[in-house]
């Protein structure tokens, strides 16, 4: 039988041929020499008490790379739940932010496409609870040879709806493969979460209401002498050590989850159908941009992707786990910061999470 082949919105040629990996390669050796990779992003002690026994306060906890566990309406979520220690031969850069035998029982498990940093079948297994999997569609049949028994796979724009919340799968820019002969037999995406039969609408007028966007300080993207450490500065200065200091949201929020993306106009589209209050955005893997452009968005595309969306909160993902590509995390925190600040962003919309903190979306304690 012929395998479906999945493609993207834009006509997009993807640099993932043999030979322009080999060329990757090569390039690379010389320049992850030079490469500085003693930063590690923070990690701090999770709030197992808060998350173990919370049912009413929406929370958003990240684990690390892509992987986050929400808790809206009852519902304990896990997106792209990766434990591994390495990754390509690479050990992980710092540790998750909660211990898998730690993590409450799941509820719903969201992946956004195959890769192995998205989709790590052991850190499945282990994760405790029901388990309901949503995954893009041609991949439920993957899942169900590894002994998963629940699972629904999604076109884009589809949606299924889980106790009060309703999952959606949107549009991304990828590709698929895990194996030489399956490339792109499944599709890739992201996900929206948000109350069942809520107004959307509501909830950010809530939001609005809660959230005071502080102006920026005059000093804090004044392109100093040393801009780089100013740079540093700000971005060591927006990890909150408790999270009391961070944003309140809304009751209901509308979560994002962009899995992996190059940019493209669906954010845009995205943005449209929904009012979204927190997008969780990639800004890793982006160097060599002639290699990754089509697959990944660089941190000031993702402020693009961001703004594309009219989202209120921006969270970043996808970096500090794994060397995948030639950026470090610093680089890519770095950028996104000179980016925040050429765009004149407030400072408190784009919150950076260290590993296992919890943001409180309404409060709780």
């Amino acid at each position: 039988m012929r395998i479906r082949r999945y493609s993207n919105q834009n006509e997009v040629v993807q640099q993932n041929s043999y030979k322009q990996f080999q060329r990757w390669r090569q390039e690379r050796g010389k320049k992850l020499k030079a490469k500085d990779y003693t930063y590690r992003v923070p990690n701090m002690e999770p709030d197992l008490h808060f998350l173990k026994n919370n049912t009413e306060h929406p929370s958003i906890t990240w684990i690390g790379h892509s992987t986050f566990l929400i808790q809206i309406a009852g519902l304990n979520i896990m997106t792209d739940p990766v434990w591994s220690g390495q990754m390509a031969f690479q050990k992980r850069l710092a540790p998750p932010g909660i211990p898998i035998d730690q993590v409450p029982p799941i509820d719903v498990i969201l992946i956004s496409h195959s890769h192995y940093d998205h989709l790590h079948i052991s850190s499945i297994r282990r994760l405790g609870g029901a388990k309901q999997i949503l995954v893009p569609a041609g991949l439920s049949a993957k899942l169900r040879l590894k002994g998963f028994t629940r699972v629904k796979e999604l076109h884009w724009w589809e949606s299924m709806r889980i106790g009060d919340t309703t999952f959606t799968f949107v549009p991304s820019q990828h590709w698929t493969r895990r194996n030489p002969w399956d490339t792109n037999s499944s599709h890739w995406g992201g996900w929206i979460m948000q109350k069942s039969g809520g107004s959307a609408a509501s909830a950010r007028r809530t939001a609005d209401s809660d959230h005071k966007a502080a102006a920026l300080p005059a000093d804090s993207c004044d392109g100093s002498d040393n801009e780089a450490a100013s740079v540093r500065r700000e971005i060591a200065a927006s990890y909150s050590p408790s999270g009391e200091e961070r944003p309140l949201v809304c009751a209901d929020p509308t979560i994002y989850f962009a899995g992996d993306s190059g940019y493209f106009r669906g954010f845009k589209e995205i943005g449209r159908r929904f009012e979204i209050d927190v997008a969780l955005m990639p800004i890793g893997a982006y160097e060599p941009e002639w290699f990754m452009g089509p697959q990944h968005v660089t941190p000031e595309e993702a402020l693009q992707a961001f703004e594309d969306t009219g989202a209120k909160w921006f969270v970043p993902m996808h970096y500090g786990a794994f060397k995948l590509a030639d950026d470090t995390p610093q680089e890519a925190l770095e950028r996104l910061e000179a980016e925040r600040c050429r765009r004149k962003l407030e400072e408190d919309r784009v919150i950076v999470l260290p590993h296992g903190e919890t943001w409180k979306l309404a409060g709780g304690k």
